[in-house]
C-alpha cells in the first residue's frame, strides 16, 4: 500500500512547490484577496511539502545532485549575507524559505531517476494554473485584461502578472510539445494542453516567454534531429510556417512584440536598463559586494530589477553570482555529455528558458518557479536507478554470519535412462 501511495504524495508535494512559487504580489482580482492572506497560503504549501515529503522519506535516503549541492551553498550564503540584518529581519524569513525548498528538494531526489514521472507532475499544476487564469478571463475579461497593464493578460482569480503567466504557458507548451514528439502523450491530450496555453501566451504579450519558448524548442529539438523522424518532420514544418509567418504577417507580429512602445523605450528594455546601471553605481564595502545586501524582494530604489544575475549580485554578491553561474554551467555541461533522448531533450528547454529568460526576469537567486524548472531539469539529468528497489531490499537484508560459507549448489537432474544404467 505504501508503494501506491509514494508516486501520488510525490506528486502532491510537487505540486504544493508550485503553489508556493506563484508569489502574492501581482494584479488586482475580483474578490480582493489580502496579501497576507496569500502569504499564509504559499507558505503553508511550503511547510506542508516538506512534511509531505518527509513523511514518504523518513529514512532520509537521497541521491547526490550537484545541482541541490549548489543550491545549497547559495542557502549559506544568503544565511551570511542576512545575518546583518541590512534587508530587515524579512530576508532573514526569506532564508528559512529557501531552506525549507531546498530540503524539500533534497528529500524528493531520492525519485529523481532520469524519467518523465516529474514532468507530467509539473505539466499538470501548471495548467491548473492557468485554468485559473482563463476561468478569471472569462468571469471577468475587464479585470483579467486591466488598462494598468496595458490590456494584457493577468490573474483575475489569483494574483499573477503577465510575465508569470507567460511564463507558465511556455513552459509547458514547450514540455508538451516535447512529449509528443517522443511519443510520450498522444495528439488529442497534447492539443488540449497545447492550444489554449497558446491563446494565454498570446494574451500576456510576453516577450520573454515568447523568445524562450521559440529559443528553448529549437535548441531541444536540435538535439533529437539525428535520432528522431518525427523531431526532423516537426523542425521542418516549424521552418516552414515561421518564414510564411515573417512573411505575410510581419506588421503584425512587429505591432504584437513592441506592444504600443516606443523606439526608445524598447531600447531600454521598458525601463530595466536604468535601474541596472543605479545598481551597478552603487557603492559597497568588500563584504556586501562579496556577500550581497541579504534577499529580499528584488528591487532596488523601490523599482523591481527584472534581472537575476544583478539580483543575486544586489542580495548575495558575488559568491551567490558564481553560485547561480555553476548552477547553469553544470546543468548544461551535464546534459551535453549525456547520450540524445527526450529526457535530455526536455532539461536542454529547461535550461535554456531559464538562462535567457534570466536576462529580464529574477528568480534564480531565490525560491522561485526558475529553481524549479531547473529542479526537474536536474532530475531528468538523474543517472537512472533501476536497481535502486533492489539496491533497498539488499540494505534491508541482515548479513549472514558466515559470509564464506559455500552457497549451496543446485542439484542436476539426472535422466531416467541414465539411472538405469547406472544401475545395471
Amino acid at each position: 500500500m505504501a508503494g501506491d501511495r509514494t508516486p501520488k504524495t510525490v506528486g502532491t508535494v510537487w505540486g504544493l512547490l508550485v503553489l508556493n512559487t506563484l508569489g502574492s504580489a501581482g494584479a488586482k482580482t475580483i474578490v480582493p484577496l489580502p496579501r497576507s492572506l496569500i502569504q499564509m497560503v504559499t507558505m503553508g504549501a511550503l511547510v506542508a511539502a516538506f512534511t509531505l515529503a518527509l513523511t514518504v522519506n523518513l529514512k532520509l535516503r537521497i541521491r547526490a545532485s550537484a545541482y541541490v549541492s549548489l543550491l545549497t551553498l547559495l542557502l549559506v550564503t544568503s544565511v551570511i549575507s542576512s545575518a546583518n540584518l541590512e534587508s530587515g529581519f524579512g530576508a532573514l524569513f526569506r532564508c528559512a524559505r529557501l531552506a525549507l525548498f531546498v530540503g524539500t528538494l533534497w528529500l524528493l531526489s531520492r525519485w529523481w531517476d532520469g524519467s518523465t514521472t516529474f514532468v507530467r507532475h509539473h505539466i499538470r499544476m501548471y495548467f491548473a494554473v492557468l485554468g485559473l487564469v482563463a476561468a478569471g478571463l472569462i468571469i471577468s475579461p475587464g479585470a483579467a485584461l486591466p488598462d494598468l497593464y496595458g490590456g494584457r493578460l493577468v490573474g483575475a482569480l489569483w494574483p499573477l502578472t503577465p510575465p508569470q503567466i507567460g511564463q507558465y504557458a511556455a513552459v509547458i507548451i514547450g514540455l508538451t510539445v516535447l512529449l509528443l514528439l517522443g511519443r510520450r502523450t498522444d495528439r488529442k491530450g497534447a492539443a488540449v494542453v497545447i492550444v489554449p496555453s497558446l491563446v494565454l501566451l498570446a494574451l500576456t504579450h510576453t516577450r520573454t516567454a515568447t523568445l524562450g519558448l521559440v529559443i528553448g524548442l529549437t535548441l531541444a529539438i536540435g538535439s533529437l534531429i539525428l535520432t528522431s523522424a518525427a523531431a526532423r518532420r516537426f523542425f521542418t514544418w516549424a521552418v516552414v510556417c515561421a518564414t510564411v509567418a515573417a512573411v505575410g504577417f510581419a506588421s503584425v507580429l512587429q505591432a504584437w512584440f513592441l506592444r504600443g512602445q516606443s523606439k526608445e523605450n524598447f531600447s531600454s528594455l521598458t525601463g530595466r536598463a536604468k535601474v541596472w546601471d543605479a545598481l551597478l553605481a552603487e557603492p559597497r564595502s568588500t563584504g556586501e559586494t562579496l556577500f550581497g545586501m541579504g534577499l529580499g524582494d528584488k528591487s532596488f530604489g523601490g523599482l523591481p530589477i527584472d534581472n537575476s544575475w544583478l539580483a543575486v549580485y544586489q542580495e548575495q554578491g558575488l559568491i551567490g553570482v558564481c553560485l547561480v553561474a555553476a548552477v547553469i554551467i553544470v546543468l548544461g555541461g551535464i546534459a551535453l555529455l549525456r547520450p540524445p533522448s527526450l529526457e535530455r531533450a526536455c532539461a536542454i528547454f529547461l535550461i535554456s528558458y531559464c538562462a535567457l529568460a534570466s536576462y529580464t526576469e529574477a528568480g534564480l537567486g531565490d525560491a522561485s518557479p526558475y529553481l524549479l524548472h531547473l529542479a526537474l531539469a536536474a532530475s531528468l539529468l538523474a543517472a537512472p536507478a533501476a536497481n535502486a528497489a533492489r539496491l533497498d531490499a539488499a540494505a534491508a537484508t541482515p548479513a549472514t554470519d558466515a559470509p564464506d560459507a559455500t552457497p549451496e549448489v543446485p542439484r542436476r537432474r539426472v535422466p531416467q535412462w541414465a539411472r538405469r544404467t547406472e544401475l545395471s
